[in-house]
This record gives C-alpha cells, sequence and structure tokens, in this order.
C-alpha cells in the first residue's frame, strides 16, 4: 500500500510553496502523482446605497484581485514541479461556495491523501472554516503541515493518539503508508478505561498487535492525566519524544479544534509542532 495520488491544498500565495514542498516530497518517496489545486472565490455583488445597485466596477476589481491570487498560486506550484520532473497536475475552480464545491470536493474523494496547510489561527476567517469544511466533506486522510515547519524531512517517529474510536482506527490504517516506512510507531493511550473487554494496562495492545503484521515497529505508552487535559499529555509527548507525525482520529464538527480525540481541545491543533494526518 503506498500513496499515488497527493491532492495538495494551495489557499493562498502565502502557503503554496510550504504546501507544494511537502506534497513534492511525499511523492518522490512513493512515486506518486501530485495535483495542486485552487478554488477561486467567485466575487460577491457588493451593493451601493440607498438605492442598492450593484456596482460593476468594484465586483470586476474583486474578481480580478482573486483571479491574480489564482495565477500566482499556479505559478509556484508548476514551477516547484516541473524542477523536481514529478508527475503533477493543476486544477483550479472558480466556486462560489469556495472549497464546498462539488467538483472540489468530488476532486478530494478520487485522492489518497490530502496535503493541507495548518493556517494562521491569528486570523480565523470565513476562507478557512470553509476550507475545514471541506476538509471533512471529502472523506479522505489529511495530512496537516504546521506553519512552524518551513521544509520537508523524513518521518521517522510517529505517534497514534489511540481512544479505540472508529475514527483513531480509521486514521491509523489510513496512515499505514507512513508507518511501514517509520524507524519507531508508539501507540499513546491518554487515561484508558478498565472495562469488560480490556484491562487499562492493555490499552492498545490490539492495534499493535496488528501493526505488527505489517512490520512496523511499534511500542505502546499509556499515560494517566491525572485531570489534565489530554491535549497536554499528548503535546508534552510530542515534544518529548520529537515526534514527525501525528496521528489521529477527527470527530463529526464542522470545526477540528471542538471536540477530537474524545475530548482534546483546539489547543491541540492551535500549537502543532509535528505533522498531523487526521482521518473520520
Amino acid at each position: 500500500m503506498a500513496y499515488k495520488t497527493i491532492l495538495a491544498i494551495l489557499d493562498t500565495p502565502k502557503t503554496a510553496q510550504q504546501i507544494t514542498d511537502f506534497a513534492i516530497a511525499l511523492a518522490k518517496t512513493c512515486n506518486a502523482h501530485v495535483i495542486g489545486l485552487h478554488a477561486e472565490a467567485m466575487a460577491a455583488v457588493p451593493l451601493v446605497a440607498p438605492m442598492e445597485i450593484p456596482d460593476p466596477a468594484t465586483v470586476q476589481a474583486l474578481q480580478d484581485m482573486a483571479h491574480a491570487e489564482t495565477v500566482d498560486v499556479e505559478k509556484i506550484f508548476r514551477g516547484l514541479a516541473e524542477r523536481e520532473g514529478i508527475s503533477f497536475e493543476w486544477r483550479s475552480f472558480m466556486s462560489s461556495a469556495g472549497f464546498s464545491g462539488s467538483a472540489i470536493i468530488d476532486s478530494a474523494r478520487t485522492a489518497d491523501l490530502v496535503v493541507a496547510a495548518q493556517g494562521d489561527n491569528a486570523v480565523l476567517s470565513e476562507s478557512r472554516s470553509d476550507l475545514e469544511n471541506f476538509l471533512f466533506e471529502s472523506g479522505r486522510p489529511v495530512l496537516l503541515v504546521p506553519y512552524i515547519l518551513k521544509t520537508p524531512k523524513p518521518i521517522q517517529r510517529v505517534m497514534i493518539a489511540w481512544n479505540g474510536s472508529r475514527e483513531a482506527a480509521r486514521a491509523t490504517f489510513d496512515a499505514l503508508p507512513f508507518l511501514k516506512a517509520a524507524e519507531t510507531v508508539e501507540i499513546f493511550c491518554v487515561d484508558p478505561a478498565d472495562n469488560a473487554t480490556q484491562s487499562a494496562d492493555m490499552a492498545g495492545a490490539e492495534i499493535a498487535a496488528t501493526l505488527a503484521r505489517h512490520g512496523v515497529k511499534v511500542t505502546m505508552v499509556s499515560h494517566t492525566t491525572d485531570g489534565l487535559p489530554a491535549a497536554a499529555a499528548i503535546e508534552n509527548r510530542l515534544a518529548d519524544s520529537s515526534v514527525d507525525l501525528l496521528v489521529m482520529g477527527a470527530y463529526s464538527h464542522k470545526r477540528w479544534w471542538e471536540v477530537l480525540f474524545g475530548g482534546v481541545t483546539r489547543t491541540l491543533l492551535d500549537s502543532m509542532t509535528a505533522l498531523t494526518l487526521l482521518s473520520r
């Protein structure tokens, strides 16, 4: 199993080079095809008071700005892809629905992996909310690149935030190409429960055994938070273990930060230090 079609979400010129670099680096490791995708927003019609007459000059100016951004993003993507000699294609759609447009979602649903930027949480905008909704609707695993990571590096240490949920299982198996290539993979369980099917000490044992059968070099760690947020435990573990990739399930809410990993807060994704693969 390998990622053979990678969709790079190129939202703005600011993040286009970063995401293209990471998508190309992944493509080279698994001989994959990269699709660069940008959504060009259709300008809303501003109305001029008091008669609320549409202002065509303003509409055209806004549309020209949006198209200029598309041209800039395409130039960045094509330049890097051609320089590296990978298999690639460019797609851009004009959509009043932004990244929620059906043609854009269809592109994502036929890819093995979606690569997108974490974004700058200092500026929460409608465009970011729109992008998040798109990534959830796509039904595909999403690799988020933190804005602090500017240059791709090998993914050698992986941590799976495991709580036994459907979402965590989906993310784990979606990440198999990364897991099999990694030097070490850790199953990290936060406050595992004692129940009829397993003891807290054995939390994650079955998924660890399954991954081992795939040739994954896997270890297990359980952590008791003593009342601290689960997000803090995960963040601390990421830093202490110098993790390159976090794998976790994303719950079906409109914004990732509302409920993740059962009760992990917005803090976890706002302070990302590692690549993060999410599935739901």
